[in-house]
């Protein structure tokens, strides 16, 4: 089955990561944002493509192709996937024990995507290693030969509509639709086709369960802190349904076959919002013991997934809005993502970079969770009365934008004492502001926009901002700043 789409255009904004403090390679991309266009103005055009939640495309969506997949031909897209345990290579994990990922369940025909288990007697288990206390391959001293699958999509995206049309295994083996960003994991759905447990059971083969985790350190089980529960009128492994989950700056939409079923908005869940960093697409199958272990006569079962796809809206902001919000990383998405780089790795590596706040500078700068803040839930958050000049500093390569005039522009929030006297930010470490503030007139206690143009035009490759924060010399109060933005004029 071919699955043709005649597809909207994307401008990808390049911008990538080095450390701060210098580095030899420049980079040269990161996922897609989409930019305001004429095919994304909410008219729908011939054989366009669109969500099953919106068919009339009244959200302006546009399609992310790098992070979508119809899955035609036959074999899978490597450039956009990675499959777990080709070549010997696992990211993160090899599934969850007893079952354990094995590369040759994955397969692509007839347009869909076969995520197979099998039990296998003879498949060498990586015996003596686990996951929670759970062997491969072993469960309670009993072999539990079973071999799964799984694919993880190669680039992250922010906010977005994603949607999947797919069918359970028929087996006491869950099929998931999932996604994990930095300290962060949103489960669109985690099914089970039959389970095979005992007792009152969390997932049963009419139930669409849904979670929202949060793995900032020290991310002990439990980390799930929201989610969804859905009784279904028909079994997930009977045929092919439409889920979807439109992911919003402060909310989260849970869609079946283009109906919505469940809501929930940053101001309901409170502290418990965590879903503020771009995310890669799994898809996945796994024994849970606690809903009862497949039996040799439930296998081989396929979980099938007929596409994947992300639709985005445009943004004008031309920055990396996750980490300019102060949320979290930038990505460096050339580079090859650490096998390792579990959800809570706040490490800088060739992957992920962070602000860098020097020692001094940590007396009166640091970002903050869940204080005061314009978007998200971070800011950075400036305390008078240590004496310094407080500056942090974006990696290398992580302004990139082309030569052009643009709007900058930030959030300020100032406590009512408050006496820093202004707020500059400079390029490449220079002393010259592309956008300085004066902060004596700005309202306090309230967040407030300052912006102001700037002529960009000798655009580089490693060009970085810096931030500086100017006091008196025995200042006071606190200062908070959020949602840097570039704007082209």
């Amino acid at each position: 089955m071919n699955k043709s789409i005649n597809q909207l255009s994307l401008t990808a904004i390049a911008a990538g990561v080095l450390l701060a403090s210098g580095c030899d390679n420049a980079p040269k991309s990161r996922a897609a944002e989409v930019k305001p266009s004429a095919a994304a103005s909410g008219t729908q055009s011939a054989n366009q493509v669109l969500p099953a939640s919106d068919p009339t495309n009244q959200g302006g969506w546009v399609l992310n192709e790098m992070v979508s997949d119809e899955f035609n031909g036959d074999s899978l897209d490597k450039d956009k996937w990675f499959v777990e345990g080709e070549n010997g290579d696992y990211y993160i994990w090899k599934g969850r024990a007893p079952s354990q990922f094995a590369p040759h369940n994955v397969k692509v025909s007839d347009g869909k995507l076969q995520l197979i288990s099998q039990w296998e007697p003879d498949y060498p288990f990586a015996y003596g290693e686990g996951h929670e206390g759970k062997d491969y391959g072993e469960h309670e001293g009993q072999k539990v030969p079973v071999t799964t699958a799984a694919v993880v999509g190669k680039k992250r995206f922010l906010n977005g509509y994603m949607e999947v049309r797919t069918k359970a295994a028929n087996a006491a083996m869950t099929s998931s639709f999932w996604a994990i960003g930095y300290q962060q994991e949103l489960d669109v759905y985690e099914q089970m086709g039959r389970p095979t447990g005992d007792g009152p059971l969390d997932i049963k083969g009419d139930t669409l369960k849904a979670s929202i985790h949060d793995w900032q350190p020290p991310a002990q089980r439990p980390t799930r802190k929201f989610g969804h529960k859905t009784k279904l009128d028909f079994s997930v492994a009977e045929d092919f349904h439409v889920y979807g989950a439109e992911w919003g700056e402060d909310y989260i939409r849970f869609y079946l076959n283009g109906e919505l079923i469940s809501e929930s908005t940053q101001e309901e869940v409170g502290e418990h919002w965590v879903l503020t960093n771009p995310m890669e697409v799994w898809l996945d199958s796994e024994i849970f013991v606690w809903l009862g272990l497949p039996t040799p006569e439930q296998l081989p079962a396929t979980y099938e997934v007929d596409y994947v796809r992300v639709w985005q809206q445009p943004q004008t902001n031309l920055l990396d809005r996750a980490f300019y919000g102060f949320e979290g990383p930038i990505l460096y998405e050339e580079n090859p993502r650490p096998l390792d780089l579990v959800p809570e790795n706040s490490e800088n590596n060739n992957y992920q970079k962070f602000w860098a706040i020097d020692d001094e500078s940590a007396k009166s700068l640091q970002r903050v969770r869940n204080e005061q803040f314009a978007k998200g839930t971070w800011s950075l958050k400036y305390t008078g009365g240590n004496g310094v000049k407080a500056k942090a500093v974006a990696p290398e390569g992580s302004l990139r934008v082309p030569a052009g005039e643009y709007e900058f522009s930030a959030q300020v929030w100032l406590a009512p004492e408050a006496t820093a006297e202004q707020i500059a930010f400079t390029l490449n470490g220079e002393e010259t502001a592309i956008a300085q503030f004066d902060l004596a007139d700005v309202a306090r206690g309230e967040w407030v926009k300052v912006s102001q143009l700037f002529d960009y035009a000798n655009a580089s490759v490693s060009d970085f901002i810096q931030i500086a924060v100017n006091d008196t010399e025995n200042g006071k109060g606190v200062l908070y700043v959020d949602d840097i933005a570039v704007e082209k004029k």
